[in-house]
């Protein structure tokens, strides 16, 4: 059987001795929840089995069971050769408490839904074959969960959809030296043209060196030795190139350069860890009310992309989903997306990286407030951030959407005070990109005033938004009229771009979108037209997001269908996006 998604998924952390555990394997419900009782971890025959990395609801999983089941089990054997080497076990995204079982023994549990994480197994294993039993349970009516889109209903309903339970990204094994790297942090610096590389070691090794190498395009441009006396070095290096126009080569949508780095452990002359990464000259910053990308004004044209891919719903079927998706959007003249309520995949990102495209990282909600959502959120987030620091082609993060789970935070100052929270961490751990408080409205500490608005008529929408005073401190939308600035805030200067808006239904099958649905190609393009038109002709607006890429299930307001095939002509959107 051909392995689904087998391509490394971390490129961004890349090493070359891995073995992928997609695949077929064992799979039971577990709706009485009985399998800890009855010790199935000790060599349970499962009925079912499931095609990993997709999870039981979806078709590409061979079960496409909707219904509810919040405990869910799997197993598979693996064989392995045991050496010298710390044998780790990964998962790209488990949803969303996850217990681990070899050969009978309890290895460990996880939680959190859309991170990556790891587990130390080489003490539990066998040489040879070895049994390895994973206990997921995803509360399907849990709030406090990070849920994004998944539906907490029984039915998908309004713009929530089927859930993702289990595993749902890439799981593989890696063979690590005792002494390795867990994490690198690359941060750049272009007015100095410099990197500052901060270097995470899950040990100290006397006498280990981390050598770095930077290349261009197959050209190196430095070698570096460092000494590693603690678990954390930290260093800045120098990127100039003579051959380069402006000494250095600058990352952006329209020229996506990127430098190669890699880094070696060596100890006594012994390479004890290989990695291989990827670095963009890139950076975003604020000026008198506007966004700049590498110090000039830049206007951006976003487009909302929920991350469903048809059959595989949260997962995508290949690569090549996400190159065709990626290419598509440019091809339409957008120069970035908003990943909306979803950590994505690491290999998406790199081809944003790669392809050129911006990217707003969002973490997916939780409907509830009280302290264990406040806990769960918090975890996540941070965890999120470490997990995707290194691509340059994320510049923003948004760290709430509409106030969904902070429902009162016009006025509640507890909400307001988690808004606050979430800004100054997420800036402590990440001070290079742009934070958006609450995106949509009630906003408080931001660096973007972020809009929402679902008018179809260019022409009210032009009247309503030409005096920016009242819309800046005002509530904006006609349709939704909630205040842009939460009860004790308000405007300091912040850009304004509006990061929803649009949402036209174009389809013939029942479902459903913003506004009245439109039936003809041309009926679109004329309402797309006048409406993104009246958006780009008010000055103080320096950008827009449409909603959305694709259909997502009820959802029918689309540029693509559900299966993400195109529905109307790229080259109109995009003479309409660059008129």
């Amino acid at each position: 059987m051909n392995i689904p998604r087998n391509e490394y998924p971390r490129p961004n952390f890349k090493r070359n001795n891995w073995i992928n555990l997609n695949g077929e394997w064992d799979f039971e419900f577990d709706d009485a929840n009985l399998g800890e009782k009855e010790k199935w971890f000790l060599g349970k025959q499962f009925s079912r089995k499931i095609l990993v990395p997709f999870c039981y609801q979806s078709k590409l999983s061979g079960i496409g069971d909707r219904s509810v089941h919040d405990i869910v089990w799997y197993h598979r054997k693996i064989n392995i050769n045991k050496n010298d080497k710390r044998i780790f076990i990964n998962f790209g995204a488990v949803d969303y408490f996850t217990k681990l079982y070899i050969n009978g023994n309890f290895v460990g549990s996880h939680k959190g839904g859309h991170i990556a994480f790891r587990f130390d197994i080489t003490d539990f294993l066998n040489d040879g074959e070895n049994d390895l039993y994973l206990r997921v349970e995803d509360r399907s009516f849990d709030c406090t969960q990070p849920r994004g889109k998944q539906t907490w209903k029984v039915d998908n309903f309004a713009c929530w959809y089927t859930r993702t339970t289990g595993i749902w990204q890439t799981v593989w094994l890696e063979n690590l030296d005792d002494f390795h790297l867990e994490r690198v942090k690359i941060t750049p610096d272009i007015d100095n043209r410099t990197i500052e590389v901060e270097a995470y070691f899950n040990n100290i090794l006397e006498n280990g060196l981390l050598e770095v190498e930077i290349s261009f395009e197959g050209k190196k441009i430095k070698k570096f030795w460092t000494e590693i006396k603690q678990k954390r070095e930290k260093f800045i290096l120098d990127v100039c190139d003579d051959n380069a126009q402006f000494k250095i080569y600058y990352w952006s949508p329209e020229e996506p350069k990127l430098y190669d780095i890699k880094f070696r452990i060596i100890h006594n002359g012994n390479i004890k860890d290989e990695v291989e990464s990827y670095f963009g000259m890139r950076k975003i910053s604020i000026r008198d009310g506007k966004i700049l990308l590498n110090n000039k004004e830049y206007y951006q044209k976003l487009i909302l992309d929920q991350g469903y891919y048809g059959d595989g719903l949260l997962t995508a079927p290949s690569d090549e989903w996400f190159v065709e998706d990626i290419k598509k959007i440019k091809d339409m003249g957008f120069n970035g997306l908003r990943k909306h309520q979803k950590i994505e995949d690491q290999r998406f990102l790199y081809y944003c990286d790669k392809y050129g495209l911006l990217v707003w990282a969002e973490m997916p909600s939780t409907y509830e407030f009280n302290d264990i959502a406040i806990e769960n959120i918090i975890y996540e987030w941070q965890e999120a951030v470490k997990q995707q620091y290194n691509h340059p082609c994320i510049i923003t993060w948004t760290l709430l959407n509409e106030s969904w789970g902070v429902n009162e935070i016009y006025n509640n100052k507890k909400q307001q005070s988690l808004a606050n929270a979430l800004y100054f961490y997420i800036k402590a751990l990440d001070s290079s990109r742009l934070l958006i408080s609450n995106d949509g409205w009630e906003h408080t500490i931001s660096d973007i005033l972020t809009i929402h608005d679902y008018i179809e008529d260019g022409e009210i929408f032009r009247k309503l938004y030409l005096e920016k005073e009242k819309i800046v401190n005002g509530a904006a939308s006609i349709i939704n009229p909630k205040f842009n600035f939460a009860e004790g805030y308000k405007y300091e200067g912040q850009p304004v771009l509006l990061s929803e808006y649009g949402g036209i239904a174009f389809s013939n099958v029942e479902g459903w979108g913003y506004g009245n649905k439109v039936r003809t190609e041309e009926e679109f393009l004329e309402r797309f037209k006048k409406i993104t038109h009246a958006i780009m002709d008010i000055p103080y607006i320096c950008g827009f997001c449409y909603t959305q890429l694709t259909d997502v299930e009820q959802e029918m307001n689309g540029l693509m269908d559900w299966y993400h095939k195109m529905k109307f002509d790229p080259e109109k959107i995009k003479k309409i996006i660059n008129g």
